[in-house]
């Protein structure tokens, strides 16, 4: 039998979570970064995770470092690319793609506020030139130095983090995202976890 704590813990949590704001991990494969972006995806309000892979494993875990945050997370799986960006075109996201290449704005410059996938690519390859096409922009987080990247994990964090900066200013946390019907669903099955 759950708590009034931990009954009073999730419905604050559910309250908080942002559907219209989605993390898409495009051939993720290092277990650990993997993880870690699951954890910051749960402490910074997103609900929904899209995986994209070819392979059977498509997104291998260690609890100790997602801390078990990934069951706080509802997951989308694909075996495309097109799929995945097209599935949310479909229902009105704006899709951007982390890219240091040219013509890519500033992270934060974008506009989070609305209904957007953030698309993130694998630590070898970063994005591939489909995600690129399929993108309604491109953002980029500043290199000053001789490396030009980040650790996945990082930068995940840094675009969420501006996203829940954005959010924060419009009031997007003064009442619950979802629906009623959502809420009810997520809160009954969050009670069994």
């Amino acid at each position: 039998m759950p708590t009034d704590e931990r009954i009073a813990r999730i419905k604050q949590v559910l309250s908080c979570r942002q559907p219209d704001l989605r993390v898409v991990l495009e051939e993720v494969t290092n277990v650990h970064n993997a993880s870690a972006v699951l954890r910051t995806c749960d402490a910074a309000g997103v609900l929904n995770v899209d995986i994209i892979g070819a392979k059977d494993d498509l997104l291998p875990l260690n609890s100790a470092i997602t801390t078990r945050a990934d069951k706080w997370l509802s997951y989308h799986y694909y075996r495309s690319t097109a799929d995945c960006l097209r599935s949310l075109k479909l229902k009105g996201f704006t899709i951007a793609a982390t890219h240091l290449g040219q013509g890519a704005l500033e992270y934060t410059d974008m506009d989070y506020a609305r209904p957007i996938a953030v698309v993130f690519g694998s630590e070898s390859e970063g994005i591939s030139p489909e995600a690129l096409c399929l993108a309604d922009h491109k953002i980029r987080i500043p290199m000053l130095g001789m490396v030009q990247s980040l650790n996945l994990s990082v930068s995940v964090g840094i675009v969420l983090y501006e996203a829940l900066r954005q959010r924060l200013g419009k009031g997007y946390f003064k009442e619950a995202r979802l629906s009623p019907e959502e809420f009810e669903d997520y809160f009954r099955k969050w009670l069994d976890l």
